[in-house]
């Protein structure tokens, strides 16, 4: 009777996991021509096979160490990558490259092809469109200094870097080819204390200083500058190459908050591109639009008995006037005054306060807030009507702030 070899066709009948290793057929491959020999000495002559003890682990990042971000490759091989995609509810058309991709400013890998600039860019226009648009629709008499810090406060540098704290995603310390996809790359910025030319002595903060000061303008900004030339939050952008200059001298790294910032703009981007623009409105309801903003805390008022002075002379009213509604303690250490501020009839605004001119002031305020923190019944925003939504009705259109 022939002996079956079973090396020969172990391999199709026995199930990945049950499956002999691969030495031990080589073992049985070699020693089997040696079986019917006669001397033992062909036996020991036989090379052996040594297998490597500590074997490379099969996500080893080390050969991605001349790499200046972790390759596309690698993406699918994060744990941490994993569960922000999870967490984030994002589609299963969301590929995992793109978000690993989101993770890696410009600062770690300069390649467009590998960081997040682009992303970046298409990201930051469907932030600032989506809330510019719900705060103009929520509250369209907003003074335009006001717009612009409600505008920071939902999408500004710290508020995204709380939202990307909140997101779970943690920070590497160097970016580098070896670095866990998961984890958001970024070369950081110098300390003010730290050299900015090993050697000469000069501090960072020195060179900023200099630097500020060459591309320092002359003039003030206005309101002007602040909506036609200016970001939609009100923050200058460098425009002439000499500020670009200056600023890629003055900038060896990035702050936290910036590549932060740059992570959550790509996020919005990458979702725009691959679910929809829906999906982006969404995405954007639930992450910014979601978070509680106190408007009232926003204002501030130089002279705000004048500006309602003005405001009612505008609109049409009688002038203001302060009465006393109530008080008590006037002889005390501790006097309280209640003050409303009235136009004809009608009571506009109500404060109280230690003394008189206080509780006058406050009323003031409590009238003009009462004026510019008007909101419709049913606010709805202009990308409502898209996609064959309901049709979209204007919002009241305001005179604008008032200009002493």
């Amino acid at each position: 009777m022939r002996k079956l070899q079973f090396s020969k066709w172990s391999g199709d009948v026995l199930s990945p996991r049950t499956r002999p290793s691969a030495f031990f057929f080589q073992r049985i491959a070699r020693i089997q021509p040696h079986r019917n020999a006669a001397s033992a000495t062909a036996i020991a002559g036989t090379p052996e096979v040594h297998e490597n003890p500590h074997p490379p682990p099969r996500n080893d990042r080390s050969r991605f160490q001349h790499l200046p971000s972790p390759p596309p490759s690698a993406a699918r091989q994060s744990a941490k990558l994993a569960a922000l995609h999870a967490r984030l509810h994002l589609s299963p058309r969301f590929p995992m490259e793109t978000l690993g991709r989101c993770l890696i400013d410009p600062t770690a890998d300069h390649h467009p092809s590998y960081n997040n600039n682009s992303l970046s860019i298409l990201g930051n226009d469907i932030l600032g469109y989506h809330t510019t648009e719900l705060i103009l629709s929520k509250y369209p008499r907003l003074p335009t200094a006001v717009i612009f810090a409600a505008a920071r406060a939902y999408v500004g540098g710290p508020a995204l870097a709380m939202v990307t704290k909140e997101w779970g995603v943690e920070v590497a310390a160097t970016p580098g080819g070896e670095v866990d996809p998961g984890l958001l790359q970024y070369k950081r910025r110098k300390p003010g204390n730290a050299e900015a030319e090993e050697g000469t002595g000069v501090l960072v903060k020195d060179v900023r200083q200099e630097m500020e000061e060459k591309v320092r303008k002359p003039w003030r900004r206005g309101i002007t500058s602040f909506t036609t030339d200016d970001s939609y939050l009100g923050e200058q952008d460098p425009s002439t190459t000499e500020e670009q200059e200056a600023q890629n001298l003055l900038e060896s790294g990035i702050k936290h908050e910036t590549a932060c910032s740059q992570f959550v703009h790509a996020v919005f981007g990458a979702v725009y591109i691959h679910s929809g623009r829906l999906a982006a409105k969404n995405f954007f309801n639930a992450h910014i639009a979601s978070r509680k903003l106190d408007f009232s805390t926003l204002f501030e008022f130089k002279q705000p008995t004048r500006d309602l002075s003005r405001l009612c002379a505008r609109e049409g009213f009688e002038s203001p006037v302060a009465r006393i509604l109530s008080e008590t303690g006037r002889h005390s250490r501790t006097p309280v005054f209640v003050v409303g501020v009235f136009s004809g009839n009608e009571k506009l605004g109500e404060g109280s306060g230690a003394s008189l001119h206080s509780a006058r002031l406050k009323g003031a305020i409590s009238a003009l807030k009462g004026w510019y923190l008007y909101s419709p019944v049913d606010v709805r925003v202009p990308s409502d009507a898209e996609g064959g939504g309901k049709e979209w009705k204007p919002v009241l259109v305001d005179g604008g702030e008032v200009i002493v």
